[in-house]
């Protein structure tokens, strides 16, 4: 038995075990623990993918086994973080839920960014459009989009902040528009460089170089900003740029 085709696949395991931890943390409502795991399960995700091809080991298995570990670690785990910040916004008590109460039928709602999650990933697996770029926001750009918002809301001292992190419209809204945007027919343009060339790869140089800029200077709070920004510079990019 070759040990280096398992690899991959238990990296993507591990993935998956990282996604069920930071379940369990949502629900005792420790956010900053459940946006480490995420993180954690997200960088696990990308090496999975990497050892598979430096072993060249890549396989079906491996494409399914992937997307059934993201759609715990970016489908599951975001949508129970929206879950609970909706149920604090609506007044719902998060020790006895009470199915007697309308608020909380609202706030299940939250879960419409599983359901968006899991369609994308059944999609990504079928569509041979996605192989260099990505259609659509990835799962795990949307998973850190949505576990940044309570710590944002934690940290924050600005009402205007506050006020739209607790209003249950205003999360409804960003609940509709990210299972939207990520199976919208956008193509956004990859952060890979496989060679150093500048002028090949301007864009997504001087895109990472934002990244790291917004982050040394907002933190936790960049990460929303930054996901809004690879989206709009891609539609620029698409309409513009590429002319």
């Amino acid at each position: 038995m070759n040990i280096k085709t398992h690899i991959p696949n238990l990296i993507t395991l591990l993935n998956l075990f990282c996604g069920c931890i930071a379940v369990v943390f949502a629900f005792q409502e420790n956010f900053l623990m459940a946006f480490v795991f995420v993180c954690l399960g997200i960088f696990l995700d990308f090496f999975d993918g990497f050892f598979a091809r430096l072993f060249n080991v890549s396989s079906p298995l491996g494409l399914q086994l992937d997307s059934l570990a993201d759609m715990v670690t970016s489908g599951v785990a975001p949508g129970t973080i929206m879950f609970f910040m909706l149920c604090n916004a609506l007044n719902v008590s998060n020790e006895n839920f009470d199915i007697s109460n309308g608020n909380f039928w609202i706030a299940l709602l939250g879960f419409i960014i599983t359901l968006g999650s899991c369609y994308r990933l059944a999609n990504f697996n079928i569509d041979t459009r996605q192989t260099e770029s990505f259609i659509g926001l990835p799962t795990p750009a949307n998973a850190l989009f949505i576990l940044s918002l309570p710590l944002i809301l934690n940290q924050t001292d600005s009402l205007l902040v506050l006020g739209f992190l607790t209003n249950p419209i205003c999360l409804l809204v960003i609940t509709v528009f990210s299972a939207y945007i990520l199976n919208a027919e956008i193509p956004l343009f990859a952060l890979k460089i496989k060679e150093f060339s500048f002028k090949k790869y301007a864009l997504q140089i001087g895109f990472l170089l934002f990244c790291v800029l917004i982050i040394v200077l907002l933190q936790v709070t960049a990460i929303p900003l930054i996901i809004v920004s690879y989206v709009l510079l891609s539609v620029v990019n698409n309409k513009f740029l590429k002319k």
